[in-house]
């Protein structure tokens, strides 16, 4: 049974809706679709779900309108896509003429009254799907059993099964290949061995073969033995030299370290000496300030090729011919079809899977596409392919600009006004770097003017606490105490090795409150999404200590992976917690942007699937490579041919 039916215009005015049963209205999940589905551009599946609630929607892009019709997602009904395609076709037909010849008015000041003939498609649609065909059982001639005879069942007593043989025929098949081949020429030469013949066909077929094999391996050992010869023993340096690097530092006292009394003691490590402008990379930048991502694209128009029907003449027939018949396929004389659009929208998913977005994002994007333009009449002097491009770019740009745009120097202020520090946890995969972008988010909280303070727990990967160290040493050396009168900036807590991380991440945010730490930064562990013990041990750290923002490190070079690890990574933190609303994901750190040129695609993928906004892109190996996303430059980077 159906919760209600509801059809509305583009612009938010309701035309008719039909409630089925008794409860709460259509306005919440129609609301939730427009918000989730329409305005994201994410209608490549025609179907959505809403807490109890299936929506399927059709959209008409000619008159504007929205079908949308909503059951319960417990029900399995076979017969809402027919309606949904009878009610569309129904309603166009009985109030064409008023949407053509009074437009917007005649959707203010109409009257729409649709309830009998939308009883009426109900009743045929939900009789269609109960008058079924019923099954027909098979015959035994059309069976398989049918085809085997009872000899073919008849087993001998040493008599091995003929699938056995067949697939040792198949194990053979070049020997008795060469074999055959070598047969036919014995035989025209004359019987020479009459005896070795008949002896051969008293052999099995098993004994013919493992014979076959003892020959070809005694064969093959003479063979080894006479190209084997003798080599003099040449005599080996002992030891290794050095390889000299025509760039590297020919100082070999730089790089020696075996005398060295420190033996990793943090207190015993002298404070490392380095060139501040290696670290911080661009002398001209804005202290503090996040630059936005930029990419370099030509200006230059590209000229676009008309997709000609090929039902249609050619126009080469003649001058006048020719010229009227490239008018008619400038001129929006019609509207699109699927037809129309689909060797453009092949052509636009597989530029979209080499500029690595995952294939299913690929098909969905494009299928959104078609369902927006689908019967939409053409401009003036557009073509088909620049008609698609631009409603694939708009959709591009549409899902990289979040819902919630995530302002962190603000969501600081604010926890300082409350006394308590800002905690933020990174997770994600093994090696796609989380230590080194904590260390860039650190760099720039601090240039902020706000104290960090890092909490390792990451217990599990050998030198992932010294990593952090030595980030913290190099970023108290940028930002000396003295420069921010006495007052230490960023600091380490760690507990070493084997200890479980969510209790150190809940004794670090107690320092940090008691120290008046305005961050803290708790770094995890690597971990794949099918790894179910270190998934439950993230939702435990998650779940204990409630941060306030949750980033998933993911690297720019995956492709359908990143998919399957954040849909993974999600559904993990779901499952593995318990509180009744979990806590997910809520924001994306995107790593090595720079070695990916424009195969920007993991960008569209991860935010596509999750909804979440893309908060920071690691662009580089110092510190000041860190950048916000530009929705309109990836989709430059992402369109360049």
């Amino acid at each position: 049974m159906l919760d209600f039916f509801t059809i509305f215009s583009k612009g938010g005015l309701v035309l008719w809706c039909f409630q089925g049963v008794r409860g709460p209205a259509a306005t919440a999940p129609v609301n939730a679709l427009i918000r989730s589905v329409l305005l994201q551009e994410r209608g490549g599946n025609n179907s959505f779900t809403h807490e109890a609630l299936t929506l399927k929607y059709k959209l008409d892009n000619q008159f504007e309108l929205v079908f949308v019709v909503g059951f319960q997602k417990i029900l399995t009904l076979t017969y809402v896509d027919k309606l949904i395609d009878d009610v569309h076709k129904e309603f166009r037909d009985k109030y064409r003429n008023e949407f053509q010849q009074k437009g917007a008015l005649g959707l203010l000041n109409g009257t729409f009254d649709f309830k009998d003939d939308f009883m009426r498609l109900l009743r045929d649609a939900e009789e269609s799907s109960k008058v079924r065909a019923p099954t027909v059982m098979k015959t035994f001639e059309q069976s398989l059993k049918s085809q085997k005879t009872v000899k073919h069942m008849i087993e001998t007593r040493g008599e091995k099964p003929k699938e056995k043989v067949k697939n040792k025929k198949n194990k053979g098949s070049k020997k008795d290949g060469t074999e055959a081949v070598a047969a036919p020429s014995k035989a025209s030469a004359g019987d020479k061995q009459p005896s070795a013949a008949g002896e051969k066909e008293e052999l099995t077929k098993d004994e013919i073969l493992q014979k076959n094999r003892e020959e070809f391996f005694r064969r093959h050992m003479k063979a080894g033995e006479k190209s084997r010869s003798p080599k003099p023993d040449a005599q080996k340096e002992k030891g290794k030299k050095p390889r000299v690097w025509d760039l590297g530092n020919s100082n070999a006292k730089v790089l020696d370290y075996s005398n060295s009394a420190t033996n990793g003691s943090a207190e015993a490590c002298p404070v490392e000496e380095f060139d501040p402008d290696m670290a911080l990379g661009d002398k001209n930048r804005e202290p503090g300030r996040l630059y936005d991502l930029e990419y370099e694209s030509d200006d230059e128009a590209e000229e676009e090729k008309v997709v000609q029907n090929p039902s249609k003449p050619s126009a080469k027939k003649g001058g006048l011919g020719g010229m009227f018949g490239m008018l008619k396929g400038l001129v929006g004389s019609k509207s699109l079809t699927r037809e129309d659009m689909d060797p453009v929208l092949e052509k636009m998913k597989d530029h979209l899977i080499a500029k690595n977005v995952a294939a299913e994002i690929a098909v969905q994007l494009c299928e959104s596409v078609a369902k927006k333009l689908e019967g939409k009449v053409m401009g003036t002097f557009t073509t088909v392919t620049s008609t698609v491009k631009q409603a694939l770019q708009e959709a591009l740009v549409q899902i990289l600009q979040p819902q919630r745009r995530v302002d962190v120097l603000r969501d600081v202020m604010d926890a300082q006004r409350h006394r308590r520090p800002y905690v933020v946890t990174f997770c994600g995969v093994n090696g796609v770097g989380k230590s080194t972008n904590l260390a860039k988010i650190s760099f720039w909280l601090i240039e902020n003017g706000f104290s960090v303070l890092i909490a390792a727990c990451d217990t599990f990967r050998a030198g992932a606490v010294e990593q952090l160290r030595t980030h913290t040493r190099r970023l108290n050396a940028l930002h000396p105490p003295e420069s921010h009168g006495g007052r230490t900036m960023v600091q380490l807590y760690e507990k070493g090795y084997g200890k479980d991380a969510a209790g150190i991440a809940m004794e670090a945010i107690s320092y940090a409150r008691n120290q008046g730490f305005d961050v803290v930064l708790v770094d995890t562990a690597g971990r794949m999404q099918d790894n179910a013990p270190l998934m439950t041990a993230l939702a435990k750290l998650i779940a204990v200590n409630a941060p306030d923002l949750v980033l998933f490190v993911g690297e720019a070079l995956v492709g359908n992976e990143a998919v399957d690890q954040l849909v993974k990574f999600n559904k993990a933190l779901a499952d593995h917690s318990m509180a009744q609303t979990p806590r997910l994901i809520d924001g994306i750190v995107l790593t090595k942007f720079d070695t990916i040129d424009d195969k920007v695609g993991a960008a569209i993928s991860m935010t596509y699937i999750t909804s979440k906004p893309i908060v920071f892109v690691g662009t580089g190996q110092t510190y000041c490579d860190l950048r916000s996303l530009n929705a309109k430059a990836v989709v430059a980077a992402l369109m360049k041919a």
